[in-house]
C-alpha cells in the first residue's frame, strides 16, 4: 500500500485560507483527472467539505507524491503554493487510513461526532468512480471508511457527543436557549437546496418554525425540498419555493436565514442585509447598508453617535458636564475602584480628547467634594492624578489613543439591542459578508465563529470507544491489504507449479505411450497432491506473515526463491483487478 493524503482543514488552517482554497464541483473533477495523469499517482479521490479539502492518492513514491499533490492542490484552489504549504498536513499508509476512518467517525469534525461527513465521503467516492480515478485501493478504503463510520455511530454513543453542524449553529444563534423554544413560530429563509440546506430545512421544521421559504438557483430542487418538508409525517410547517431573485424581499420577512450554496461569491452582502433590516423596521439601518461608525472601531465606545436609528447604537452623552469630555456618572459606575480622573476613566480616549480632559482636571479643585450625596460624582485631588495623566498623555502622543490597559470592557460597552434578524452561514467559501457581524440588529454565525465555539465544546466519554474502534479497523484493513498484496505472488507460484505438473505428465506420456487413461489420471492426481501438500503450509504461512506489519517483503522473497516472472505476477494482479470491476460498479449506489 502506498496511500497518501495531503490536505488542510479547520484544525490546520484559518477559515480565511479554507475559504479561498475551497473547490467547486468542476474544480474537484479536474483535480482528480490531473492527479491520475501525474506520474506518481495511479488513483485519486477528493474529500471536500465545508471545513476540509483533502486529496487522496495511491502513489509509487512518497516525496514525489507529496510534492505533486501539494502543487496540484495549490493550482486548483488558486492559493499560491508558498502560502498554502504551511497549512497542509500529510498522512501516509496506515496513518492515512487512520485519518480517513477518524474523519468518517466524526472524530476530526468541527463538531465531534457529527454524521454528515459520511454522506460527504460517499459523494467523494462517487465522483472518483465517475471519472474512473478510484481503483481497487481507494474503492476498498472509502467503502470501508463508510462501514467504520456507521459502526461507530451504531455501537457507541458518539451521537450524544456530536450533532450536525446545523444544530450546533442554531444553538449558537439561540445564545443558550433551547433551539426548539427559540425557533418556535419564527419565519425561516433557506438559501440553497443541497444536502446541507436540506438538513437545515428539516432541522428547522422539526424545531417548530412557522414557515420555511426555500430559495435556489434551480427551481426544481427548491420545489422538491418544499415537497419533502410539507409531506413529512414528523413536521407541520408551511413551506414554499422562491427564485433567488426574491431573496432580498424574503429577507425582510424572515426572522432567520440559513445559507449554504456552492456560489463562489457572496450571496448576501452587508448592504443587502442592512437593507433587509431597514425594510423590516421602516427606518435607517446602519446607514442604509453601511457599517455604523459606532461599530467600525475597536475604540468605538468613545465615539459619539448623533442619532439612534434601528440599525445604530444609542447615543452616548460625552461632555455632559461643561468642559468634561466624559459622561462622569457612567464613567464612575463603569470604573468602580478607579478615579474618574485616572486611567480607568480615560482608557481608549483619543489624544485630542485627552487634552480637553487634562484641562478639565487642572480646574478640578473647585469641584472637589469631600462628602458627595448619593449619585454624585466623586472627584479626587487632581494632584494625585497628575503623574498618571502625564504618562497617559505621553502614550497617547505616541499611539494616538490611550491604551486600554485596565478594565477595557466599559470602553466599548455601549449596549447593543437584541437582534431581530438571525443569520447562519454554513457555506465555504462564505455566502454572507463577514461585515454583517458589525451590523446592529443582526446576529451572524458562520464557519469561523463555529470553529471558535467548537474549540471549547466538551467531548463525550464515548469518543475513547470510537478511537478504539478506529484503531482496530485500521489494523484489520492494513492486514487485509498486505495479505491481498501477496495473493498475486501466491497465485503465480501455484500456476507455475501446475505448469510443472502438466509438463512432467506430458513427458511421461512420451516415455509410456501405452499408458491407459485410468492409470494416467491416477498418476496425474498423485503428482498434483504431492505439489499441493508441499506448497500448502508455506503459502498459508506466508499469507499470515504478510498480513503483519512489515510483511510486505515476503512477496519479494517468494518471487526470488521460486524465480517467478514479475510480469506473470503483474498479469495476475491486473486480472484480479478486472474481476473487481462489477463489484465496484455496484458499489456506486447508496452505501
Amino acid at each position: 500500500m502506498s496511500l497518501l493524503v495531503v490536505g488542510l482543514s479547520h484544525r490546520s488552517a484559518p477559515v480565511s485560507v479554507l475559504e479561498r482554497a475551497a473547490l467547486n464541483a468542476d474544480a474537484q473533477l479536474k483535480l482528480l483527472q490531473d492527479t491520475v495523469a501525474a506520474e506518481p499517482a495511479t488513483e485519486a479521490a477528493v474529500l471536500a467539505t465545508c471545513n476540509r479539502i483533502e486529496l487522496y492518492a495511491d502513489v509509487d513514491k512518497f516525496h514525489a507524491g507529496v510534492a505533486e499533490l501539494s502543487t496540484l492542490l495549490a493550482q486548483h484552489s488558486g492559493v499560491g503554493l508558498e502560502e498554502l504549504t504551511p497549512y497542509l498536513y500529510v498522512h501516509y499508509e496506515d496513518r492515512a487510513v487512520h485519518h480517513l476512518f477518524s474523519v468518517a467517525c466524526g472524530l476530526d469534525s468541527m463538531v465531534v461526532g457529527e454524521g454528515q461527513v459520511l454522506g460527504q465521503i460517499k459523494d467523494s467516492l462517487a465522483k472518483a468512480q465517475d471519472v474512473h480515478s478510484a481503483g481497487r485501493l481507494l474503492n476498498d478504503l472509502f467503502q470501508q471508511a463508510l462501514r467504520v463510520g456507521k459502526r461507530a455511530h451504531s455501537e457507541t454513543g458518539i451521537d450524544r457527543a456530536g450533532q450536525s453542524l446545523v444544530t450546533f449553529g442554531l444553538e449558537q444563534l439561540s445564545a443558550g436557549s433551547a433551539v426548539e423554544q427559540w425557533a418556535r413560530g419564527k419565519k425561516a429563509l433557506v438559501i440553497g437546496a443541497g444536502s446541507m440546506s436540506s438538513l437545515a430545512a428539516a432541522t428547522l421544521a422539526r424545531a417548530g418554525v412557522a414557515e420555511i421559504v426555500v430559495a435556489n438557483r434551480t427551481p426544481d430542487r427548491a420545489e422538491r425540498l418544499v415537497q419533502i418538508l410539507t409531506e413529512g409525517d414528523d413536521t407541520d410547517v408551511l413551506a414554499r419555493a422562491v427564485p433567488m431573485e426574491s431573496v432580498p424581499v424574503e429577507l425582510t420577512r424572515a426572522d432567520l436565514a440559513v445559507s449554504c450554496t456552492g456560489a463562489t461569491g457572496l450571496v448576501l452582502t452587508a448592504e443587502a442585509v442592512a437593507g433587509a433590516v431597514e425594510g423590516r423596521s421602516g427606518g435607517a439601518a446602519a446607514g442604509s447598508g453601511t457599517v455604523s461608525p459606532a461599530l467600525s472601531d475597536a475604540g468605538a465606545g468613545r465615539t459619539a453617535v448623533t442619532e439612534a436609528g434601528p440599525g445604530e447604537l444609542p447615543p452616548t452623552s460625552l461632555g455632559a458636564e461643561d468642559g468634561c469630555p466624559l459622561d462622569l456618572p457612567a464613567a464612575q459606575a463603569a470604573t468602580a475602584g478607579f478615579s474618574v480622573l485616572g486611567e480607568g476613566a480615560v482608557a481608549g480616549m483619543a489624544a485630542a480628547d485627552l487634552e480637553q480632559h487634562a484641562a478639565w482636571v487642572d480646574n478640578g479643585t473647585q469641584r472637589q467634594q469631600t462628602s458627595a450625596p448619593a449619585g454624585a460624582v466623586t472627584v479626587l485631588d487632581p494632584a494625585e492624578e497628575a503623574d498618571t495623566i502625564a504618562a497617559l498623555a505621553a502614550a497617547a502622543a505616541t499611539v494616538g489613543r490611550v491604551p486600554e490597559r485596565r478594565r477595557p470592557e466599559p470602553v466599548a460597552g455601549i449596549p447593543r439591542p437584541e437582534p431581530t434578524l438571525f443569520l447562519l452561514d454554513l457555506a465555504m467559501p462564505r455566502d454572507i459578508d463577514a461585515a454583517v457581524h458589525r451590523l446592529v440588529g443582526v446576529r451572524l454565525v458562520d464557519i469561523e465563529s463555529l470553529a471558535d465555539a467548537s474549540a471549547d465544546a466538551p467531548m463525550a466519554a464515548d469518543v475513547d470507544q470510537v478511537r478504539r474502534i478506529v484503531a482496530d479497523e485500521v489494523a484489520a484493513f492494513g492486514a487485509a491489504l498486505r495479505a491481498a498484496h501477496i495473493t498475486p505472488t501466491v497465485v503465480a507460484l501455484r500456476t507455475m507449479a501446475a505448469d510443472v505438473v502438466a509438463g512432467e505428465i506430458a513427458r511421461l506420456d512420451g516415455r509410456l505411450p501405452g499408458l491407459d487413461d485410468k492409470h494416467r489420471a491416477e498418476i496425474t492426481q498423485t503428482v498434483k497432491r504431492v505439489v499441493d501438500k508441499l506448497l500448502h503450509a508455506p503459502t498459508v504461512r506466508v499469507k499470515q506473515l504478510a498480513a503483519e506489519p512489515g510483511g510486505a517483503g515476503y512477496a519479494d522473497a517468494l518471487r526470488t526463491l521460486f524465480d517467478l516472472d514479475p510480469e506473470t505476477v503483474a498479469a495476475v494482479s491486473r486480472a484480479d483487478g478486472a474481476d473487481d470491476e462489477p463489484e465496484n460498479s455496484k458499489n456506486r449506489g447508496p452505501a
